[in-house]
């Protein structure tokens, strides 16, 4: 409980002022705490939902990914959590229209935006039994796995484009291309 205490103290003073720079920190690792972030988003401590989507919200401007684990930091203390996927999930999608075409961004299930650009790129997955899996960079290596429905205005708005001598069908962002699949593999022929 004495991590968690901690944990909530930093991540609500930070909070207030924007992205705390959990990159600059370099802390003592204190071990592992039991936090969890479910496949579908749930924050459980102690095997027990976090309700409160502010606490939430406070917590995931700590996170970050190290080489083995992810983490809750602080300036005084590193705890290990575990992700079951991806940390964040996309829930919501806006499309714009400008010089480069066009732009997506997503909203991300504790209400940050992204824009999707060379820096915040989408990636595919292959699932064990969901298909394709879409991703996109949030911040530094931490991803959001992409809601199915919205997946599926993702392959709406994709487009055929040639990739080292191999067709392949994908969808662009702020002047970026981020293909999914081989065009060939899901007959497209356009």
């Amino acid at each position: 409980m004495q991590h968690f205490d901690t944990l909530l103290r930093a991540a609500t003073v930070t909070g207030k002022h924007g992205l705390p720079p959990v990159h600059l920190w370099n802390p003592p690792d204190c071990g592992n705490i039991d936090m969890r972030i479910a496949a579908d988003g749930t924050w459980f401590y102690q095997k027990t939902p976090i309700g409160r989507p502010a606490l939430v919200r406070l917590f995931s401007t700590i996170l970050r990914k190290d080489p083995e684990r992810y983490v809750l930091v602080t300036p005084v203390e590193r705890v290990g959590i575990v992700v079951d996927d991806a940390p964040f999930l996309g829930v919501e999608m806006r499309v714009e229209q400008g010089e480069k075409g066009q732009t997506l961004h997503f909203r991300t299930n504790v209400d940050d935006w992204t824009m999707i650009d060379a820096a915040h790129p989408l990636r595919f997955e292959l699932g064990a039994s969901a298909g394709l899996k879409p991703y996109f960079r949030v911040r530094a290596d931490l991803w959001a796995l992409v809601k199915r429905a919205l997946f599926y205005d993702l392959v709406d708005l994709g487009e055929v484009r040639e990739i080292d001598g191999t067709r392949m069908f994908g969808v662009a962002s702020a002047g970026s291309f981020f293909p999914m699949v081989p065009a060939d593999e899901i007959g497209v022929s356009a």
